[in-house]
């Protein structure tokens, strides 16, 4: 009778997470920040039809990087998620936290019970109810499922620490102009220009009514990127 082939599960475990992290790499990168009336988020993206920033519910935003056709599946079911949980209790009862939660469960789900781990890393945002912005938030959930709560920035996928040591520092939230062009110059590097084309920006923002996430594109994203 022949022995089955033992893998110690930490082996495993480690395999899965490099594999992931490197199918991660591979893709372009996106920068969340906040800003002095919400919530940005700045991805490079080309394609006008396949976006990695999306809306989830009236004041929460998604957005994922990776492979595409993983993090798509996540959005669809966030959306299922939120509606569901809005037509059933009420819509103030759809939060970021708890959507965060639900995706960490099947990230994590997928990682350790699955043959290949989902290679994605997607971020949660939301806009809170207070002017100041003392209450937006931002999770950040890996392909493993653990789950982060973020500050002012995130960066995820592609090269972060590089493209985190690029980022300009604000002492407080700076204007959707600025911190924008922060996170462009970053995602640049120093060895090459974004223009609008190559960048798909949204925003959750105060004061657009009851949906607060918006697209920013065409001669606005060019307006503002403008020296």
């Amino acid at each position: 009778m022949n022995m089955p082939f033992y893998v110690a599960p930490e082996q495993v475990m480690k395999d899965r997470a490099d594999y992931a992290r490197k199918g991660i790499a591979r893709g372009r990168s996106l920068i969340a920040f906040r800003f002095d009336e919400g919530v940005a988020i700045c991805a490079e993206n080309t394609s006008t039809t396949l976006h990695k920033i999306s809306e989830i519910y009236d004041r929460i935003a998604f957005a994922g990087v990776g492979k595409y056709n993983e993090f798509d599946q996540l959005r669809i079911a966030g959306v299922r998620h939120a509606d569901m949980k809005g037509f059933s209790f009420s819509r103030e009862d759809v939060d970021a936290r708890s959507l965060a939660n639900q995706y960490a469960q099947i990230l994590g789900q997928v990682f350790t019970h699955e043959m290949k781990p989902m290679e994605v890393e997607i971020l949660v945002a939301e806009l809170g109810l207070q002017p100041d912005g003392s209450d937006d938030q931002m999770f950040r959930i890996l392909y493993d499922g653990t789950v982060g709560d973020e500050g002012s920035v995130v960066v995820l996928g592609g090269q972060t620490e590089s493209i985190s040591e690029h980022l300009e520092t604000f002492d407080s939230p700076p204007s959707l102009r600025d911190g924008l062009r922060s996170a462009v110059a970053a995602l640049s590097g120093p060895d090459r220009a974004l223009s609008a084309g190559d960048l798909e920006v949204a925003a959750l923002q105060r004061g657009n009514g009851r949906r607060t996430f918006r697209r920013i594109d065409g001669d606005e994203l060019e307006a503002l990127l403008a020296d």
